[in-house]
């Protein structure tokens, strides 16, 4: 039997306050989304002014970097590039905003952000992540 680190409900909402800040600091209505390695929702937060939307975007952007063990604009750039059989691919979301959490070597979950820029749903996610001192 192997070991893995696993997130913690004290590491989710270490995560979730930080991109949570990070957020408010620029004045971004986003939805923050955490889930586990498994892509299951941990933690789902829509702010004040946030486009009703952005809580379905923001779960599939975590669950494709999740499940994905990639940030999910790699897929969008697939596509971008011609790939388009990635649009048919469950439970791929292939849009910028959702980042893997990676402790140890190990994948242990994703963030997932919507509402603004793409850049700036990732810049909202790893400033979650750092949170965690990793």
């Amino acid at each position: 039997m192997k070991s893995k680190p696993v997130l913690t409900h004290d590491d989710v909402k270490k995560i979730a306050a930080a991109a949570e800040t990070e957020a408010v600091k620029n004045n971004w209505a986003v939805t923050i989304t955490i889930v586990d390695d498994g892509g299951h929702m941990l933690w789902l937060q829509r702010l004040d002014g946030a486009a009703p939307v952005s809580a379905w975007i923001a779960p599939a952007k975590a669950r494709t970097a999740a499940l994905g063990r990639r940030e999910s604009g790699v897929y969008e750039k697939m596509v971008n590039e011609g790939r388009v059989s990635f649009l048919s691919v469950e439970p791929v979301t292939p849009l910028e905003g959702g980042v893997p959490i990676v402790v140890e070597g190990h994948y242990v979950g994703a963030v997932g952000v919507s509402g603004v820029k793409s850049t700036e749903d990732v810049q909202i996610a790893k400033a979650g992540i750092a949170a965690l001192g990793l």
